[in-house]
């Protein structure tokens, strides 16, 4: 086997092989700071936050939502604080231990020890940003009306790649869409 030529000067080895072609994943370069907002409202476990509907359930999930965990002194026996309507409120507070029982097999140990349940107006709260609606994947938008869809296929058909002449479709489906609003 003939020996290999050096590398060149300021060469370390061979190359690495990637996948992401210099990009990072979104996840690793937003963890940190999903992970600081998440603590300065008592979130260790910001899993609770993201997947709020898998950790306790739909039907739970659309009655409540997480705002805030509170330790006590020695760091066990917290109080998760969720914040629902009124009218639910009643249903919610029978079902408090079921809960507390899906919070923390998602945390993996008995870390929150109370539920403690706040009412507030069906919007939700800060200005009415938080909606208790969950958008399941079977609600799909209507479909565009058809001289959005024509006006759309218009301005991609000069477009010979097929694959960017259906996401031009797209975009211009989309924005007609939004301009009629």
């Amino acid at each position: 086997m003939p020996p290999r030529p050096p590398a060149p000067l300021g060469h370390k080895g061979p190359k690495r092989r990637t996948t992401t072609y210099g990009f990072a994943k979104t996840d690793s370069l937003l963890q940190a700071q999903i992970r600081k907002a998440g603590e300065t409202r008592g979130f260790a476990v910001s899993r609770l936050l993201t997947h709020w509907p898998e950790v306790v359930g739909e039907d739970l999930a659309a009655m409540a939502r997480p705002v805030e965990v509170s330790y006590g002194r020695g760091g066990f026996g917290a109080t998760l604080v969720v914040l629902t309507t009124g009218p639910m409120a009643p249903m919610l507070e029978m079902q408090k231990d079921q809960l507390r029982a899906r919070v923390n097999a998602a945390y993996g140990y008995n870390a929150i020890a109370r539920v403690r349940i706040t009412q507030t107006a069906p919007v939700g709260f800060a200005e009415g940003q938080v909606s208790f609606a969950h958008r399941r994947a079977d609600d799909t938008p209507p479909p565009p009306p058809p001289e959005v869809v024509a006006a759309a296929a218009e301005t991609a058909e000069g477009v010979a790649d097929e694959g960017l002449r259906r996401a031009l479709e797209t975009l211009a489906r989309n924005v007609y869409t939004k301009t009629r609003k």
